[in-house]
């Protein structure tokens, strides 16, 4: 059973700013995208929810490329939702630039602001910014690092193979009650022992199978913070879903979206296509698809938070070219029907 009370379980959501269609079937611009993206932000505060999350990417299918800019103007118009990334690329970039904006998107949140590191299923930025895919690993870890080090607003000494060395240097600004930053994992237990090794919160990508075959990570975890005289952070699932008022409705909408994504990214990484059956399964009780009525996804997400005790659940409610209305209608759904149900359920 999970450790979470219902009171604790926090639901949050993920978008990628995925570029999506009008109602003549146009695709919209990336800076109408990115409007959208904050009218969204700004709907999942009113309904209570406790996250929002902007993923980055370089490529066409996504319109955001600076999450923090886009959480910058959520910020302006939202008053209680933590904001943050999901995930922020620390490979391609620079842990103390990352640090620098994620601590003044605190200072205009007035403490609401979240990072979430990973290093990246998409590559494109390792190129675009004039990095080696061949250092993937040491590029993380050495940034992790250092990133680790700045956490803790202190003057820092560092130094590797990866960037320049530091030597008591101080970074601004400061943050007011510290920043919260988690590691973003796809399912290695070397990366589950790296973000417990450094203090990380972990937030697992579960886009494919059960949640149960994730349970081992989670303990795996448990016992690395113990190991490093560490004590209990907090554990995430991040996977995708969409809500409509019944089943149908929600699969109706939301396969064209699925079936177009991962045909998309299938084409360069040699899946076969997608289809129906595919989808159906992945909606079931096997699948990593949060994609029904409120009921439905409620239940999903009850058994999930029970079977791996995790602290919060972030649904990544953009895929493809799934409408903003549609969009909007589950963010509605999600924080009205789906999370009181959920915290009933958890009960």
């Amino acid at each position: 059973m999970a450790n979470t009370t219902p009171s604790d379980v926090q639901l949050g959501l993920d978008t990628f700013g995925d570029v999506t269609r009008d109602e003549s079937g146009e695709l919209l611009s990336g800076a109408e995208t990115i409007r959208n993206v904050v009218e969204q932000a700004v709907l999942a505060d009113e309904v209570g929810l406790s996250f929002f999350g902007v993923g980055e990417h370089h490529r066409s299918e996504f319109a955001v490329s600076s999450p923090e800019i886009v959480l910058a103007a959520a910020a302006a118009r939202t008053r209680r939702i933590h904001l943050g990334t999901a995930v922020t690329v620390l490979s391609s970039d620079d842990p103390v630039r990352v640090f620098e904006r994620f601590s003044t998107l605190d200072a205009v949140s007035r403490g609401r602001a979240e990072v979430i590191l990973g290093r990246g299923s998409f590559i494109e930025s390792f190129p675009l910014f004039g990095y080696d895919l061949r250092d993937y690993e040491v590029l993380f870890d050495e940034k992790l690092d250092l990133f680790s080090q700045l956490l803790t607003e202190k003057p820092v000494t560092w130094s590797g193979t990866t960037r320049a060395s530091l030597q008591d240097a101080h970074v601004f600004p400061k943050t007011e009650q510290g920043l919260k930053a988690w590691v973003g994992v796809g399912g290695t237990p070397e990366s589950v022992v790296r973000a417990a090794r450094y203090g990380y919160g972990l937030m697992l990508a579960i886009i494919g199978g059960p949640a149960g075959r994730f349970r081992p990570f989670v303990d795996l975890y448990h016992r690395s913070l113990d190991t490093f005289g560490r004590d209990r952070l907090p554990i995430g699932v991040h996977s995708p879903g969409h809500i409509a008022d019944t089943d149908q409705q929600a699969w109706d909408e939301a396969y064209a979206g699925f079936e177009a994504m991962n045909n998309t990214i299938g084409r360069e990484r040699g899946w076969p296509a997608y289809n129906r059956l595919r989808f159906q399964h992945d909606v079931g009780p096997e699948g990593a698809l949060y994609v029904g009525s409120p009921e439905t996804v409620a239940r999903k997400i009850a058994d999930t938070v029970t079977t791996l005790g995790v602290d919060r659940f972030d649904m990544k409610f953009s895929t493809g070219t799934l409408s903003h209305d549609h969009m909007m209608r589950s963010i509605e759904l999600y924080g009205t029907k789906v999370a009181p149900l959920v915290r009933e359920l958890l009960a």
